[in-house]
């Protein structure tokens, strides 16, 4: 008798703890960021978070008794690593040398926009759904709305920050491109075993770019702060080892669209905190603009609902 197998829909606590991860754990973690490479170079603190954090993975699912994936498995989950980690997230940390972390959480609410135009398996489905479309539009009148009050830059006279306002959005399409090859790649293993790879793979160029561009050449170890310190273990830990598997796991379990709403959230959660971290002030107009972009969540996520 020929054996069916079925597909498992996963719990909805679970859907929704791992969303709640994303949403609040990575909105803090452009504060954390801020903090870290105060007294750390960019490309080092980048790579200190992702190795650790991979290591420490990696570690926890041998313990498991987990099989080390085949190579072209380890090179495929490494360079979809290095996409969106490397060139997505340390792009996000060098820049925020530049520009205000609030500023980069917005530049960044455009992912779900490269999603949906580079997720080609789901053009006809993202395009003719009207939630979608109209979620999204919403979404990034939100964003606008939020922008208003930040602080302002100078991207005609300042030649640093125009290269961070066009390196970070480069970096944002690449890293949704690597959110997609990562889902639709076929490679063997967990999802715990294939972030480790993917974190390892983000922190060792990390290093190599941290050497290749000089950073050691000013840097010595006692110069890091405590305040840096406590922001490298909140990021290895909540930033990486919680936000980026419940990212992963996400990925294979719903559809990308919906798991780039993230970058509309995060803002707000950013822009919260440096109201009660960094006792930023938060504007009527700012308090419009969360209930706007919770609507274009909303409606983004209206379809799944529905079924």
């Amino acid at each position: 008798m020929q054996q069916t197998l079925t597909y498992k829909e996963p719990s909805k606590m679970l859907v929704i703890a791992a969303f709640a991860a994303v949403y609040i754990f990575w909105g803090s973690t452009y504060i954390a960021i801020a903090l870290a490479i105060k007294s750390t170079p960019p490309f080092l603190m980048a790579a200190i978070r992702f190795f650790v954090a991979g290591i420490i993975l990696f570690i926890w699912c041998i313990f498991k008794g987990e099989k080390i994936p085949d190579t072209i498995s380890v090179l495929k989950n490494s360079f979809g690593g290095i996409l969106m980690l490397f060139f997505g997230t340390t792009t996000l940390i060098w820049v925020e040398q530049y520009l205000p972390a609030g500023l980069c959480s917005i530049i960044i609410a455009s992912t779900p926009f490269w999603f949906v135009m580079l997720d080609k398996k789901h053009w006809k489905e993202n395009f003719s759904d009207k939630f979608i479309i109209i979620g999204l539009i919403i979404g990034l009148a939100g964003i606008v709305l939020l922008s208003l009050n930040k602080g302002s830059i100078n991207l005609r006279g300042d030649k640093m920050q125009l290269i961070s306002f066009f390196a970070l959005i480069c970096g944002t399409v690449l890293w949704a491109t690597g959110s997609l090859y990562s889902k639709y790649s076929v490679t063997n293993g967990s999802t715990t075993i294939k972030a480790s790879f993917q974190m390892m793979g983000a922190g060792l160029t990390a290093l190599i770019v941290s050497f290749a561009s000089g950073e050691y050449n000013h840097f010595t170890w006692n110069q890091i702060t405590m305040s840096s310190i406590n922001a490298m273990l909140y990021l290895i830990t909540f930033g990486s080892l919680v936000g980026f598997i419940a990212y992963v796991w996400l990925l294979d379990v719903r559809s990308p669209a919906i798991v780039g709403t993230y970058a509309y959230v995060n803002p707000a959660v950013a822009m919260f905190l440096g109201w009660w971290i960094l006792n930023e002030k938060i504007t009527s107009a700012q308090i419009v603009a969360l209930f706007i972009i919770l609507s274009g969540v909303l409606l983004v996520n209206l379809s799944k609902y529905k079924k």
